[in-house]
């Protein structure tokens, strides 16, 4: 299925010479992003932790698994919450573009004391499913029956008016299941931390799709979509009407 336009926005042809000063007048820009972001990487480092007292217990492939068990003897863990709510036919289409970027990265992340996982508050069932259908081998996790989805944000019932607490504020967010990332940290003392979660644009940074398109003449190409990720299918339903 085509998405995008046909033809670039008119932009201007010059010679090599005015090519290269642009492009260099550029380059400084993006420098400065560039220290920028390492500035903005260490101010997150430097956050607080709050320490994690309840007992989460998730259903993983080898049985169940506490909070603890997840980190797989390293001391750092990130959990991407994967919107699949129990009773989904299938997960999220744009979680699904994420999830597309995670098998190639578990094995190097783990090599920097990193596990890497993602959870769901569908039960483990509906979760094994739908990886088994997309071809994924990231470990997945189920929140079944567990207050971690709804404590970390990833799922929300909304009040009366509609509304719930998502990415640190009120959110009129469509459905109860919502995208996400969580750090923790473990000492040696076995005490678990949770340094960090990032929602909605947040989660941008797990896009390498979205780095590519960002390096185009189009970019993403998404104006005049209803709304961003419109475009996005499962990667076996692109071609379908």
């Amino acid at each position: 299925m085509a998405t995008s336009k046909p033809e670039l926005q008119q932009q201007k042809v010059v010679s090599h010479d005015e090519w290269i000063a642009a492009r260099k007048e550029y380059l400084i820009k993006e420098k400065e992003f560039s220290r920028q972001r390492d500035e903005l990487s260490r101010l997150r480092r430097e956050l607080p932790m709050e320490k994690v007292e309840k007992a989460y217990v998730f259903d993983g492939p080898e049985g169940k698994e506490t909070l603890a068990d997840l980190f797989d003897g390293r001391g750092q863990l990130v959990v991407y919450h994967f919107m699949l709510g129990p009773g989904w036919k299938e997960g999220c289409p744009s979680c699904s573009l994420l999830a597309d970027h995670f098998d190639g990265s578990t094995i190097h992340l783990a090599q920097r004391d990193v596990t890497f996982l993602v959870a769901s508050r569908a039960p483990l069932s509906e979760i094994q499913a739908f990886q088994k259908r997309m071809g994924w081998k990231f470990k997945w996790v189920s929140a079944f029956g567990s207050d971690f989805n709804f404590d970390f944000q990833a799922s929300a019932i909304p009040d009366a008016s509609g509304k719930s607490i998502y990415n640190y504020g009120e959110s009129n967010f469509a459905t109860e299941e919502r995208p996400g990332a969580s750090v923790f940290y473990k000492d040696a003392a076995g005490n678990i931390f949770h340094t960090y979660s990032t929602y909605a644009r947040g989660l941008d940074i797990l896009i390498g799709a979205y780095n590519v398109l960002d390096l185009t003449p189009k970019g993403r190409d998404e104006a005049g979509l209803k709304h961003g990720m419109a475009w996005v299918r499962h990667h076996d339903r692109y071609g379908q009407s």
